[in-house]
């Protein structure tokens, strides 16, 4: 068939010919699939700096429960809590009360302030009627 007598898309559609079409669709896929990834990790390593909250939390209410030195409890709950994290500790009648705040930096201004609270009775009260 003469090349005159070619349909448009048949003259357009030779091997080879989308190629531009798909570096065009790669370049915008790849930094959307990075900046999908760079959230996920972000979102994740807050989880875990979450976790760590709770975790110091608890640690801390369990030490000033069985009645450790106060200054050993802060210090385990230090080495449990996420880096730069403030620690506060209260007591109310037999209860004690340890809560731990912290940033979780994130890209820009979306970091997000975390911040976990754990109760313990004290020992010295537990099982008196």
């Amino acid at each position: 068939m003469p090349r005159s007598e070619a349909s448009w898309g048949e003259a357009w559609a030779g091997p080879g010919r989308d190629r531009g079409f798909v570096t065009a669709e790669a370049a915008v896929a790849l930094p959307v699939l990075v900046m999908f990834t760079m959230a996920l990790v972000w979102v994740v390593l807050a989880a875990s700096a979450q976790i760590r909250c709770v975790d110091a939390a608890r640690t801390g209410a369990r030490a000033l429960a069985r009645q450790e030195p106060r200054g050993a409890a802060l210090a385990a709950a230090r080495r449990a809590a996420p880096r730069g994290a403030r620690i506060d500790v209260s007591r109310a009648g037999d209860l004690v009360l340890v809560t731990v705040r912290a940033r979780a930096s994130g890209p820009g201004p979306l970091g997000v302030n975390l911040s976990a609270r754990a109760v313990a009775e004290a020992e010295e009260t537990a099982g008196v009627t």
